[in-house]
């Protein structure tokens, strides 16, 4: 029996550019729930093909309710809402899984493919891992290697692709959205679903091997608050040093001590 973890995001479903169509609250957001809906199954169908018999899916999008159960095939489960644990958006991922597939993400805070792009709050300006900016995929890629899960594929804008594409060449990868500024360029959203399929339906049958993201032996974490009282108050988590007034470090050599601080920090 083989099993995918599947942890979904909004910003980088097909077409999206504004924060209102990733808000319940807009008249905008039911299309885009949907087309994210869509690229999730999309994916569990294409790992469905493969000779995968579970997808645990983790919604990861803000209230963590927005895809739509029925639109996912019966073999599919998924984890709603946010259960309070380090894991954050790979909630219920174990060493038990054959694979990770991401859906709907996009680039880190302080870069520019993607009219969105943020490190799980806005109200961060960059996080780093051993200097480089680091994004929610980074994040997440790495609990999936503490698991020693392979990441088989990734959908979302070009930037984050390409980045993923560097760090671990063999993981397949679905480029939906091309940013440009403030605005968006997009594939059609059924050829984005149809692609993603049968990219997932390819990537899965690689050697579990060739797709294992590279775990570093140390962390240094940095990270700049668009506000200064934001880091003054964190400034207080154990072990951390406050470097200027809206930065503020951690060390470790233990990732999910990483995921902890994160858990609180951002």
């Amino acid at each position: 029996m083989k099993k995918l973890f599947l942890s979904a995001d909004m910003e980088g479903t097909c077409g999206i550019m504004h924060w209102d169509e990733t808000e319940k609250n807009h008249p905008d957001y039911a299309y885009f729930a949907n087309q994210m809906s869509r690229e999730v199954a999309a994916a569990c169908a294409g790992a469905h093909e493969a000779g995968y018999d579970q997808v645990l899916v983790k919604d990861a999008h803000d209230s963590a309710r927005n895809i739509n159960p029925l639109m996912l095939p019966q073999y599919a489960s998924i984890i709603r809402g946010w259960g309070g644990h380090p894991y954050s958006m790979m909630l219920g991922l174990d060493s038990t899984f054959d694979g990770v597939v991401f859906t709907g993400y996009h680039n880190a805070a302080g870069t520019d493919s993607n009219p969105l792009s943020h490190t799980m709050v806005t109200n961060v300006v960059e996080f780093r891992i051993n200097g480089e900016l680091a994004s929610e995929l980074h994040m997440n890629s790495l609990t999936a290697a503490r698991e020693g899960v392979p990441v088989y594929a990734v959908t979302g804008d070009d930037g984050i692709c390409a980045w993923m594409k560097e760090k671990t060449p063999n993981t397949v990868v679905v480029p939906v959205n091309f940013g440009m500024g403030g605005a968006s360029r997009s594939l059609h959203p059924t050829e984005a679903v149809e692609r993603i399929q049968e990219a997932v339906k390819q990537a899965v049958q690689q050697p579990r091997e060739s797709c294992l993201f590279p775990m570093p032996e140390h962390f240094h974490i940095e990270v700049m608050y668009r506000e200064h009282a934001r880091a003054h108050k964190l400034s207080f988590y154990p072990g951390v040093k406050k470097t200027s007034p809206r930065v503020l470090t951690f060390e470790t050599n233990d990732y999910f001590e990483v995921l902890r601080f994160a858990h609180f920090a951002l």
